[in-house]
């Protein structure tokens, strides 16, 4: 479940967000024929569940720059929505389509939109103390404001993004430019997150411990347990 340095004292604890922290209790597609009907369109949120499974895994890996990447990421999300569209309403007019980017942009910085998994404060709340906490994520500027209408980001001074590192996971990198911007060894930091590839191997590569989160087996109590 998990592999820990015994010999250094733990320090810091990095947090995967989406999938780790909280998660779209209705999912993804529902999301986006809320947006679809605000402009006219009546969508199938299943179909669009799977448009956008296809569309994240069709989205090409990009290898790491130096600074923040252009624009917060918004125009990888805006490529990433063109693939859904292209998919569940190929006639639609680039003014629509913009439109509808737009809408759905702001959509998932909206209060009530994501949910806090059940133990997550609770185990914050005990950890706090103890380590300091970061959130390492493929995310961009939205995620603090996420992070702060669910209640949490007080727990977390540091928040590493991959839209201003410049870097995303599964690259290693993102974990290297973390630890040297909080001012630690790898050793000293384990990472929690629920992607084998995207969390476990990539944390492993850059020198981190790893805790994995696999909510069909566990949860982040689990965490409390071996810490």
């Amino acid at each position: 479940m998990s592999t820990n340095n015994k010999e250094t004292p733990l320090k810091a604890i990095f947090f995967d967000a989406a999938g780790t922290l909280f998660h779209l209790p209705r999912g993804v597609g529902y999301h986006y024929a809320l947006v679809g009907a605000e402009i006219g369109l009546k969508l199938d949120s299943r179909q669009l569940d799977r448009a956008f499974k296809n569309a994240w895994s069709a989205m090409p890996r990009r290898e790491a720059i130096d600074g923040p990447r252009k624009d917060d990421d918004k125009d990888w999300w805006r490529q990433l929505v063109d693939l859904v569209l292209d998919e569940t309403a190929p006639s639609l007019g680039e003014l629509d389509r913009d439109n509808f980017f737009e809408i759905a942009y702001e959509h998932f910085a909206e209060a009530g939109v994501w949910e806090l998994y059940p133990e997550v404060l609770e185990v914050l709340e005990k950890l706090h103390p103890r380590f300091q906490l970061a959130v390492v994520s493929n995310f961009d500027g939205r995620l603090r404001m996420i992070l702060e209408q669910l209640g949490v980001s007080k727990f977390f001074p540091h928040v590493f993004l991959s839209s201003e590192l410049g870097t995303d996971k599964p690259d290693p990198e993102i974990f290297r430019r973390a630890l040297n911007l909080i001012h630690l060894e790898s050793n000293q930091v384990l990472h929690v997150g629920d992607d084998p590839e995207r969390d476990w191997k990539a944390a492993t590569a850059a020198g981190l411990s790893i805790f994995q989160l696999d909510r069909k087996k566990n949860s982040l109590r689990d965490l409390l347990t071996m810490l």
